[in-house]
């Protein structure tokens, strides 16, 4: 029977990269929960349920309800975008009208 080699390779330490490729950590740009106006809803109820899911304090969620009712929507959360998904998803069980977008748009 002939003696097995343990010896590694020889890789080197020189890495051939390609200079065309950018390494840095790509900027993760947040997303969005929005809550849109409708016709339905009573200010008091958005009120109640920005309060009781997110914990908002009764001013806080005040202003992001007069936010939706002036202007026609308001941003209620910010963050990676399952959790924001996960936000409007429970919102729509609220009964409210809730998107989800790329900050900035």
């Amino acid at each position: 029977m002939g003696v097995m080699s343990t010896a590694l390779p020889d890789v080197g330490t020189d890495l051939d990269l390609d200079p065309d490729i950018d390494l840095r950590a790509a900027r993760i740009e947040p997303w969005q929960t929005v809550v849109w106006n409708d016709p339905v809803n009573l200010m008091s109820y958005v009120v109640h349920v920005f309060r009781t899911y997110f914990g908002y304090s009764r001013e806080r969620a005040t202003q992001l309800m007069l936010g939706v009712h002036h202007d026609g929507h308001a941003i209620v959360a910010e963050g990676p975008r399952e959790a924001m998904e996960a936000h409007a998803r429970a919102l729509h069980e609220y009964g409210l009208w809730a998107t989800v977008r790329r900050s900035g748009e």
